[in-house]
């Protein structure tokens, strides 16, 4: 439908940055930063939070000159982050142009993330310590390369870069105007304490599951495959919203998964707790339908999310707005050096995730596959251009600056 609908080079963009850069890349990168924090530098979980703002001073440690390593460091993100813009803005643009479709484009990006994360994850156990920490970190930024390479985008000639500066007064102008809707800004408030009240304790339940001195004392090889599954179920989340609800009323769709959002995290407190053994059920076994069915409520849960933002971004400033929309990210929080209070960060968890319940009236009730922006923001500063969904491709950022 959508390779019908859209460019192909859409679509291959999508499978692309989200299969091979955020899922494929993503997940190899994420095991194997977690195993050199906890094996190499051995810094605690609650460690973890006050390390964040000196991360670059780890590095300095190996003898590489924190300049250098600052600006490696950034060159690389700043390169995925771009790839992840670019894509954002033709998915944003074609959620505008195509309301129907909005819901299968996320679809389309979520299913293609976790196809790429189960991969990575399957073979970054096996990996992890045979090409060493800092081989397997390469290969994000290769594939970023690759990205480079294929896709075909047409090229901008004179273009008058004095025009950026006024570029840039327009989207903060546009931003500003936007974010004074109320349609806009009703639901950031509910985005942000949705995502915000999560607390994110992934890197506890990471240093939880292969402590060595305690239970279940995982492998890498069991980690990887462990988190593959949670790949499985993000996938199977992707399938459930795209077959059966992305048409459903955004404010019951987001009521009932936010519901489940909380009452999946319980899984978690029983491991924990070690409650699983006293059911005769192994540590392995309960982990792995605990990963792959938090991951499966958990992509319920943003789906909507990620729709409704999409729907949220003005005409001629989309990459920015929706990366303006999915900054706003999880607050954290600091765990305890000892497991023996990880349970109780999990138990306040899943009742903060509930909460956000309260603000789900900011929420529209309505039809999800209609416009939420006025026709003026819809709409080119011109109000002259017309884009054709056939003819829709990956066009430069700056590119909409030259017919200025």
């Amino acid at each position: 439908m959508l390779a019908v609908e859209m460019h192909w080079s859409f679509v291959l963009g999508v499978a692309i940055v989200y299969g091979i850069s955020q899922g494929l890349g993503g997940a190899l990168s994420d095991v194997a930063t977690k195993y050199y924090i906890k094996d190499f530098q051995k810094v605690q979980p609650s460690e973890l939070g006050f390390l964040g703002v000196f991360s670059m001073l780890v590095l300095s440690f190996y003898k590489v000159h924190l300049v250098l390593a600052l600006v490696l460091l950034t060159a690389g993100t700043a390169g995925v982050a771009i790839a992840d813009v670019v894509i954002d803005a033709c998915v944003a643009q074609n959620s505008i142009s195509h309301p129907s479709l909005a819901a299968d484009m996320q679809s389309l990006c979520a299913l293609s993330e976790s196809t790429g994360g189960l991969v990575g994850f399957v073979i970054s156990g096996i990996f992890v310590h045979r090409w060493g920490v800092f081989a397997l970190l390469t290969i994000p930024a290769g594939l970023v390369l690759l990205l480079g390479s294929i896709l075909d985008e047409p090229h901008t000639s004179n273009f008058d870069y004095r025009q950026v500066s006024q570029k840039f007064l327009d989207a903060g102008k546009a931003m500003w105007t936007t974010l004074k809707i109320p349609a806009v800004w009703r639901q950031c408030i509910y985005m942000y304490s949705s995502i915000a009240l999560s607390w994110n304790i992934c890197d506890g339940m990471f240093y939880w599951y292969t402590d060595a001195d305690g239970v279940p004392s995982f492998s890498e090889e069991t980690v990887g495959y462990l988190l593959s599954i949670g790949s499985v179920g993000s996938f199977l989340g992707a399938i459930l919203f795209q077959d059966d609800l992305q048409d459903r009323p955004f404010r019951d769709l987001l009521l009932w998964t936010q519901l489940l959002f909380g009452l999946s995290g319980m899984l978690d407190l029983v491991l924990v707790l070690q409650l699983n053994l006293k059911l005769g059920v192994p540590d392995y076994f309960f982990a792995v339908t605990d990963e792959g069915f938090s991951r499966m409520i958990g992509t319920l849960q943003r789906m909507p999310l990620y729709v409704l933002s999409s729907k949220l971004c003005p005409s001629g400033i989309e990459g920015t707005f929706f990366a303006l929309l999915m900054s706003i990210d999880n607050l954290g929080v600091l765990l305890a050096t000892q497991f023996g209070n990880l349970w109780l960060a999990i138990l306040i968890r899943n009742i903060l995730r509930i909460s956000p319940l309260c603000l789900l009236f900011l929420v529209p009730s309505g039809d999800p596959n209609v416009s939420l922006l006025p026709e003026d923001l819809l709409a080119s500063k011109e109000g002259t251009e017309t884009v054709e969904a056939q003819h829709i491709e990956l066009v430069s950022l700056v590119n909409s600056a030259e017919s200025r």
